[in-house]
């Protein structure tokens, strides 16, 4: 479920962007991107309903702050249950160590505004801008990915008859979605708050040290 491709360091600032599924044969997908690196060190991928997800990865992003010291920001598709997902993400943060992305509002206007709704909402309007600036930057190589299957999948999204971008038939792009969710936090997002160091303890256990989950 967890593929890790580097030790996690100190001082990162990471972003954590998923696609959800609501179970079947679609699979959830998050990306653990580090802004600070650029690159993806850490991805989730596994079949199930979007509460699997979060209840997999939440111990997680609290491991990426005790290591990093960074808060990071995270970030769901709002569909297939994503949503109901964040609102459970605040609820568990009690701790608090990370923030929640909240969707802006695009296209309505030349200054962008918060909608007060946690996560990313993908519709007729955000979806170009959400395909389109992540197809261009994987194009140029913005970020590294070391996952074989996040490279296969973008191999076979494809525009349809319709002009849609999307998965070819048969395959999936639950991974390819979770890497443009984000850079749209990539762009949009700054360094999270710095941490109480006081307050916790990095984790003498070496295999800890290199694994998160």
């Amino acid at each position: 479920m967890f593929k890790q491709y580097r030790e996690i360091e100190n001082g990162e600032y990471f972003l954590i962007s998923a696609d959800c599924s609501q179970g079947g044969l679609d699979y959830n997908a998050c990306q653990f991107i580090s802004k600070t690196k650029l690159d993806i060190p850490l991805v989730y991928h596994s079949r199930g309903v979007a509460a699997q997800m979060t209840s997999a990865i939440h111990p997680v992003i609290e491991r990426i702050f005790d290591r990093t010291s960074l808060k990071p920001i995270v970030c769901f598709e709002r569909n297939n249950g994503g949503g109901s997902e964040m609102e459970r993400l605040d609820a568990m943060n009690r701790l608090s160590k990370y923030e929640l992305f909240t969707m802006p509002i695009i296209g309505q206007s030349s200054l962008e505004n918060e909608t007060k709704k946690f996560g990313w909402d993908t519709n007729t309007t955000t979806r170009p801008i959400l395909i389109g600036d992540w197809l261009v930057a994987f194009n140029s190589k913005a970020l590294i990915i070391y996952d074989d299957e996040t490279i296969k999948e973008h191999k076979t999204f494809i525009i349809n008859q319709n002009g849609k971008p999307e998965a070819s038939r048969g395959k999936n792009d639950d991974l390819v979605i979770s890497c443009a969710i984000g850079w749209q936090l990539f762009n949009r997002c700054s360094q999270g708050q710095l941490g109480k160091m006081e307050d916790y303890h990095f984790p003498e256990d070496e295999h800890l040290k290199r694994r998160f989950y």
